[in-house]
């Protein structure tokens, strides 16, 4: 008998876009969160349910330990009760810490250095010493990273050009500037001489020069009252200290762009790659060593740790076997344990984490997950859903944002958020089981009920294929990169080809890696966010805000940074903001409206000056569909036109891109490509995170951009993806070494009739009756 601590029971539900919805979500069941893109889904799942879940568990920690940890601020809600803890698993592409690898994501790689700890020749007593992240196991020379990074002197330096020149290219060494100063006041140099002039003994001193007092002028009438004097230091030197002799990582600012465009990466010559010390490296166990087997295929990794006969080592090689069969059993066995963490795509990044889970002791918890499914053929998907079933057996709650039918198929229940997206989106429409919902009068209902008409019919009509010239066509030869097999494929011009296979077949490789250097001014459209931040809005995005702020300008006479709050006009108190975040010690942070704008974000003055009675952050209040009205005899209207066209009227001008959804950002991505002509665009994944109504906008907007005269190139195995091709390339047929083959090349309908791959399957049950 169900009592009312089965439930999750939320009142009052605000975050986001959220009508003040009550609802009651049922524990230990999978629960799957449907609705079009900007429904509200996230809003309520990862906004309200898992932040409060994290908010809660981590203010049982001190405050010390909490300074540390990420703040969640209070969720807008009346009340949540019966709240578990949480484990939210989100869409992300793998960390880019060179550390971490799948082995360590997923916990066997502490497993592997116990195994040959206890049973390999020529063993070390220790396990770290098996560790590239340990100074006991890591390669002296390259720290455990098995590559080293060296400055590139051909893009340090324009050898044609002398100091005076600016043949120095790196940041901050501008003619007159201080850095400048250093070596041009040196002494040791003609600064009109071109650098490809140079004596050796010049040379030496520009890069490794002796320690001398070096004196620097104020010539630049700023900065500097007077002269000083510094010590110089070889330009090279210099380089390798501030940013080699320490530990690289991701860097922003100018540390960052020295090291991604100043420095070339070698392999270590000490350990050859192998990240390890040479004792590490001579400990085998049949003639393996554990960065070899780290380089082994998961998939065959299982069949070796089957075969192992280690007296010492059975419980381990069992353990190991398991999280090995799992990875494999979730659709990622062409993996490896030493891929790096930053490799990996967000879906395959996802997937692991799931191993994590059901590996984990833990039961009793609510595990939230982002569209598991992204990434994966349909295929691939059956063994998804198994896995989400052996949580939920475990004891746990299974909340699950997603699109695709076969996930819901899945579920216990299913809760429908709508009835649109935005401001028309936000309340629950229904609550109910998969059988419920294809009698539901709602967005999902209605799109299933459809789909599952038209594939009652003995053939589903197959859209005709547009013809194409061969002649005119792009002939992509030997294909190699990664796991691709050498193969030759084409792509027509001014047409929509879809690459799909399964995951790890080599789509992105193809797609992504080797299209692009064959094919001049392809644009790439990823899966990143567009300009996510509190800063970054549609206006902005799509080049409109300029010139609304140059109107602004002209109609006061005042500069145009006055009406941009990353600017002259943002408020002087918040800087921009419109939040003030106030530090308290060991104690989380304090976030309240500034006072002083409002939250509006601009500073007073700049709110004063108007534009045909409206202020700067009246317009940016405004809707598309309203800011069109407003500016409609202005040629930047056209820019706000191309959001409305996309389906985006809705949205404000201002409002901030981190608060949109996938399927927004995606429109939002197209809407400044729709006008454009004789391009070539290259879209990975497109449709993720979209429900299966906004997919065909989404697809009715590719189709504009095609027939504008571009060609489009999209990664994807939807049905409702590929039943619009002109071209598909299907590559299999599993994936890692066992993919990279080309299986199937031709029309939708020339699949459906000869294709012989898992993809053909697959459309052959959409497209036709069962």
């Amino acid at each position: 008998m169900e009592t009312k601590n089965d439930f999750i029971v939320i009142k009052g539900a605000r975050e986001n876009n959220l009508k003040n919805i009550d609802v009651r979500i049922p524990k230990g069941k999978i629960v799957v969160f449907a609705g079009a893109s900007g429904s509200g889904k996230s809003s309520l799942v990862f906004d309200t349910i898992g932040a409060e879940s994290m908010r809660e568990l981590y203010n049982t920690f001190p405050a010390y330990t909490r300074n540390r940890l990420p703040y969640f601020p209070p969720a807008d809600v009346d009340s949540i009760e019966n709240l578990t803890m949480s484990i939210i698993i989100k869409q992300r592409t793998g960390t880019g810490d060179i550390r971490s690898t799948v082995g360590t994501l997923t916990g066997v790689s502490p497993m592997m250095r116990l195994l040959f700890s206890r049973c390999a020749e020529k063993g070390l007593p220790l396990s770290k010493a098996y560790s590239f992240n340990d100074p006991e196991g890591m390669c002296p020379v390259c720290k455990g990273r098995g590559r080293l990074l060296k400055f590139d002197l051909d893009r340090v330096f324009d050898m044609s050009k002398s100091l005076n020149e600016g043949a120095i290219r790196l940041p901050s060494f501008q003619k007159n500037s201080y850095m400048w100063q250093v070596y041009a006041n040196s002494g040791y140099f003609d600064c009109d001489k071109p650098l490809k002039d140079f004596t050796q003994e010049e040379w030496n001193n520009l890069l490794h020069g002796d320690e001398r007092i070096v004196n620097i002028e104020n010539n630049t009438g700023s900065v500097w009252e007077k002269s000083y004097n510094t010590k110089y230091e070889g330009l090279l030197d210099k380089l390798e200290r501030l940013y080699l002799k320490k530990e690289v990582t991701a860097s922003k600012g100018t540390a960052g762009k020295i090291l991604r465009d100043f420095t070339v990466e070698t392999l270590c010559g000490t350990c050859g790659g192998k990240r390890l010390k040479k004792e590490a490296l001579e400990s085998t166990i049949e003639g393996l060593n554990i960065w070899d087997m780290g380089q082994m295929e998961i998939s065959d990794l299982i069949c070796l740790m089957k075969k192992l006969d280690l007296r010492l080592g059975r419980e381990i090689t069992e353990k190991i076997t398991y999280v090995l069969e799992t990875i494999e059993g979730i659709g990622l066995g062409y993996l490896n344990l030493n891929r790096e963490a930053g490799t990996l795509s967000g879906g395959e990044a996802q997937r692991l984490n799931i191993v994590s889970c059901l590996t984990s002791a833990l039961t009793g918890v609510s595990y939230i997950f982002d569209e598991p499914s992204k990434g994966l053929h349909p295929k691939d998907v059956e063994r998804l859903k198994g896995l989400l079933v052996k949580l939920r057996d475990k004891g746990n709650t299974v909340l699950v944002v997603e699109h695709d039918k076969n996930v819901m198929e899945a579920a216990d229940q299913i809760i429908e958020l709508g009835p649109g997206a935005g401001e028309k989106g936000g309340s629950i429409v229904f609550q109910g089981t998969m059988e419920e919902l294809y009698k539901a009068d709602t967005l999902t209902g209605k799109w299933l009920e459809r789909t599952g008409r038209e594939k009652s019919r003995a053939v589903k009509k197959i859209r005709e294929t547009r013809p194409w010239d061969e002649k005119k066509a792009f002939r992509i030869n030997n294909c190699s990169k990664n796991n691709l097999k050498g193969f030759s494929v084409t792509i027509p011009e001014n047409r929509l080809t879809v690459i799909s296979g399964v995951a790890g077949a080599g789509k992105t490789t193809l797609a992504c890696e080797e299209l692009p250097e064959r094919i001049e001014g392809a644009v790439i459209i990823t899966q990143e966010p567009a300009g996510k931040t509190e800063r970054s809005n549609p206006a902005t995005y799509v080049g409109a805000m300029e010139a609304i702020r140059k109107l602004f300008a002209k109609e006061n006479g005042v500069p145009a940074g006055m009406f941009s709050f990353n600017s002259k006009g943002a408020c002087p108190v918040c800087r921009g903001r419109g939040v003030i975040e106030s530090e308290m010690a060991f104690m989380d942070p304090v976030i309240s409206v500034c006072e002083e704008c409002g939250g509006t974000r601009f500073s007073r003055e700049a709110l004063s000056y108007k534009f045909n009675g409206r202020s700067i952050y009246q317009v940016l209040r405004m809707t598309v569909s309203e800011a069109m009205d407003f500016f409609g005899e202005y040629k930047f209207a056209e820019k706000l036109r191309a959001l409305k066209e996309v389906g985006l009227g809705y949205i404000t001008l201002g409002q901030a891109t981190a608060t949109m959804s996938g399927g927004e950002l995606q429109r939002l991505k197209l809407a400044s490509r729709l006008k454009s002509k004789g391009r070539v665009y290259i879209m990975d994944e497109p449709t993720t995170g979209l429900h299966g109504e906004d997919i065909q906008v989404l697809m009715d907007l590719i189709e504009r951009i095609v027939e504008n005269g571009n060609t489009v190139v999209a990664v994807d195995n939807e049905a409702g993806v590929l039943e619009r091709a002109d071209h598909i390339i299907d590559l299999g047929r599993d994936g890692g070494r066992k993919g990279g083959e080309v299986l199937f090349e031709g029309s939708v309908k020339e699949l459906l009739e000869r294709g012989d791959s898992y993809t053909a399957d697959y459309m052959r049950k959409e497209l036709t009756a069962n």
